[in-house]
């Protein structure tokens, strides 16, 4: 499991995260919400250590990744991948030369090991077809199959999922969601989904975490969000334009 323990972080005198605890549990789908700017994308970039908080800690499996030196990180960060908003494919390669990258880089397979690999990747998120495409001419929703294969390919219990449906068309959001699904319940990957998608929320979400003013305001089901009286989480579901989240 990955944990949260009383996380906190600034930016210059703007204070992000003010002590978020949060433990997320092995092979659930739990997704983080809120309004922009709350903190969501910078709370999972502690998970991997792209950030470290001012104080509290984060760990992973039991392990502290607060300080951990780059050897540390790189042990962290095979069992605990991330998918970006914007993908972060490299145009110069192909998608199959994408995926296999992490591959080549750790030194697991030869080429052609790697190669074979990089194509059962790609198929499992069906995008084999495109192996020998490059990036760049494809959709934003191929892009981000592609980098979800690229981040399975060191076989992480985790994967962390920045806005994964942020600019895809709703054929192409609800194919992620899938795929997302798919691999919490079929192959037991612990996903953490930060997104905006009240239909990707309330569709696959196991649980959710909603940021407010730095702190987990409501933590709970799908069905304790529907449920929930106070003001600030019936504004966020009901996309209201005036009322207390207006002062975050």
């Amino acid at each position: 499991m990955i944990e949260f323990r009383d996380v906190h972080k600034s930016f210059g005198p703007k204070v992000i995260l003010g002590g978020v605890d949060l433990t997320v549990q092995s092979g659930e789908i739990l997704f983080v919400v809120g309004t922009s700017g709350v903190g969501k994308s910078v709370l999972i970039k502690h998970a991997v250590g792209l950030l470290d908080p001012d104080r509290g800690s984060v760990h992973v499996d039991g392990q502290q990744v607060t300080g951990l030196a780059e050897k540390g990180l790189k042990e962290i960060r095979k069992r605990c991948a991330m998918v970006f908003q914007h993908a972060t494919l490299f145009d110069s390669m192909t998608c199959a030369e994408n995926v296999a990258l992490p591959l080549r880089k750790h030194g697991l397979f030869d080429r052609r090991g790697a190669r074979q690999r990089a194509e059962e990747l790609l198929a499992a998120v069906e995008m084999e077809p495109f192996a020998d495409r490059y990036p760049g001419p494809l959709g934003d929703g191929q892009r981000k199959r592609v980098a979800v294969a690229r981040a399975l390919a060191l076989s992480p219990s985790y994967v962390l999922f920045d806005e994964p449906t942020t600019s895809l068309d709703p054929v192409s959001a609800r194919r992620i969601d899938r795929l997302i699904s798919s691999l919490a319940r079929s192959r037991g990957v612990t996903c953490m989904v930060v997104s905006h998608d009240l239909k990707s929320i309330f569709t696959i979400a196991d649980r959710i975490a909603m940021l407010y003013k730095g702190q987990v305001k409501l933590l709970g089901t799908p069905e304790d969000f529907r449920n929930s009286r106070d003001p600030i989480v019936v504004q966020f579901i009901t996309g209201s334009p005036s009322g207390p989240l207006e002062t975050t």
